[in-house]
C-alpha cells in the first residue's frame, strides 16, 4: 500500500476519536514519519502490531506480525486472581499437616486393633459387650444386688459372661465335689459367704489373673473367668472363710499357680 493511502487510514483512525492516548500519540508519530520518509519508511514488527490494533492494517509487503496478546482485564469473564494473605496460607498449611498427622495416627490405631485380633481374637474383641467392671487394682463399691454367689470362692457380676474367681484362698466345691465331705463343707462355705455379704458394706478389687501373658480373658486362663478380691466391711471374705475352717490359703504367682489344694477328701 502506498504511503499516501496509509497516511489516509491513519488520519481516518485519528478522526474517529476512540483511540487511547498512547494509540493517538503512536499514530501521530507514524504519520509524521510517513510524511518525512515516504516509501522509505521502515516499521518494526512491534510497530506493525500496534498498527493492527489501532487501524486494523499492516503493509502487505512484509510478513504479518503476530497478533497482540489480548488484554485479560478487558474480558467480561476474566477476574483478577486474589492473592491470599499470609495468615490464610499459614492456616491452610497447618490444616494440611494436621490432616496428615491425624490420618497417620488413625492408621496406627486401626493397624494395632487388626494385629491384636489376628494374634488373639478372643481378647481383641468380644462378641457381646459385658458390664463395665471395676478398674483393676482399685477398690470399688459393690451392691449386693449386683452379683450372685456361685460357690464359696466364686461370684458372678450381673451381665458378665463368666464368673469372678476370688483370689488368695480355695473353698470346697459345692457343685461337683470329689467326695461327700467336700460337698458338705462346700455348701457351708457358700452359705457363710452369703451371710458375710448379706448386710455388709461391700467392695470389690479386680486383679490380674495368674496366667501366661496374653491369655487372660480366654479359656486358657482360669476358664475365662476374671479375678478379684471381695471385702465385707473392710475384711477379705477369703481370710474369714480360712479362719473359720471353710477354706484353705491358695496363693498364686504372677503368671501361674501351684496345684490347687483339696484337703477335704483325704
Amino acid at each position: 500500500m502506498e504511503p499516501e493511502d496509509l497516511k489516509s487510514r491513519i488520519e481516518t483512525a485519528l478522526g474517529r476519536g476512540h483511540l487511547s492516548h498512547w494509540q493517538r500519540q503512536f499514530l501521530v508519530d507514524i504519520h509524521a514519519r510517513l510524511v518525512k520518509y515516504g516509501p522509505n519508511t521502515r516499521l518494526t514488527d512491534k510497530q506493525r502490531a500496534k498498527l493492527i490494533e489501532a487501524i486494523g492494517y499492516f503493509p502487505p509487503s512484509s510478513p504479518a506480525p503476530p497478533l497482540p496478546r489480548p488484554n485479560k482485564s478487558q474480558s467480561p469473564t476474566w477476574r483478577p486472581r486474589r492473592r491470599r494473605s499470609p495468615v490464610v496460607r499459614e492456616a491452610r498449611y497447618l490444616a494440611g499437616r494436621f490432616a496428615r498427622a491425624f490420618g497417620f495416627a488413625l492408621a496406627l490405631v486401626v493397624g494395632s486393633l487388626i494385629y491384636s485380633y489376628v494374634t488373639d481374637p478372643h481378647t481383641a474383641f468380644s462378641s457381646a459387650p459385658g458390664p463395665a467392671l471395676p478398674d483393676a487394682g482399685s477398690l470399688k463399691p459393690l451392691a449386693r444386688n449386683q452379683f450372685t454367689i456361685t460357690d464359696g470362692d466364686t461370684i458372678r457380676l450381673n451381665g458378665a459372661a463368666k464368673g469372678t474367681r476370688l483370689v488368695g484362698f480355695n473353698a470346697p466345691e459345692s457343685i461337683e465335689p470329689r467326695c461327700g465331705s467336700e460337698g458338705d463343707l462346700g455348701r457351708r462355705a457358700k452359705a457363710r459367704l452369703k451371710e458375710l455379704v448379706a448386710t455388709a458394706q461391700l467392695e470389690l478389687k479386680m486383679v490380674p489373673c495368674s496366667c501366661p501373658p496374653g491369655t487372660e480373658g480366654t479359656g486358657k486362663c482360669n476358664y475365662g473367668r476374671s479375678c478379684g478380691s471381695l471385702f465385707a466391711d473392710g475384711r477379705d471374705v477369703g481370710q474369714v472363710l480360712v479362719s473359720e475352717g471353710l477354706a484353705v490359703p491358695f496363693v498364686c504367682g504372677s503368671t501361674s499357680c501351684p496345684p490347687t489344694p483339696r484337703p477335704w477328701c483325704g
